[in-house]
């Protein structure tokens, strides 16, 4: 397993009672793809910038594209501008690749309502309760994305926690992100509410 794919599937237990933003979710899983790339030492950061390794293969197939997109001359990807590239619909390609791998199922609530759209679930496997555990055990990492997706702690304005430089520069630019995101939402709500209240005369 991965820290994206542990990330959605905690993210889903979690948010079972909440909408969540997929913006959020998609810059997280952004996120942890870049941590896991490190920690593969597929890359390095050198100050913000991610900075590719020479190719080695990684075998799950998300991160391995994950790290082909990657620019590999300089100047390279800031570790921000690429979670904003790379989390673009990130959630629905790893719901997509979980459902195709017999990880999630869809089922509607009401047998008798034919029409009724369905909901994706997660099946009970060995993935989703390592999933479970990791987030259980208070491992800073998924934690600190867990919050930034929507789920869990809410943010705050101190960095994250991790034991390495790196992850914590790659935490705090999720986090970032994620603010940038829901301030970019507010001012779209404020923007559509005085066009409304223009039309109606307020």
């Amino acid at each position: 397993m991965t820290t994206p794919r542990d990330l959605l599937i905690t993210t889903m237990d979690l948010a079972a009672s909440r909408a969540l933003e997929r913006g959020n979710l998609s810059l997280a899983l952004a996120g942890a793809e870049l941590i896991d790339l490190l920690d593969a030492r597929a890359v390095t950061l050198a100050g913000d910038h991610i900075v590719p390794s020479d190719r080695r293969a990684v075998a799950d197939r998300m991160l391995d594209e994950a790290a082909s997109s990657l620019a590999r001359q300089a100047p390279y990807d800031s570790v921000d501008a690429w979670l904003w590239r790379r989390g673009r619909d990130l959630s629905e390609a790893y719901l997509a690749a979980l459902e195709a791998e017999g990880r999630l199922s869809r089922r509607r609530q009401h047998r008798w309502m034919i029409f009724q759209p369905t909901h994706t679930v997660l099946v009970d496997s060995p993935e989703r309760r390592h999933a479970a555990n990791r987030y259980a055990s208070g491992e800073p990492v998924l934690a600190a994305l867990a919050a930034a997706a929507g789920t869990g702690d809410e943010l705050t304005e101190e960095p994250p926690s991790a034991a390495d430089e790196a992850v914590a520069t790659v935490l705090a630019a999720v986090q970032d992100a994620v603010r940038g995101l829901e301030a970019e939402r507010q001012r779209r709500a404020i923007d559509e509410a005085a066009f409304d209240n223009i039309w109606r005369g307020d």
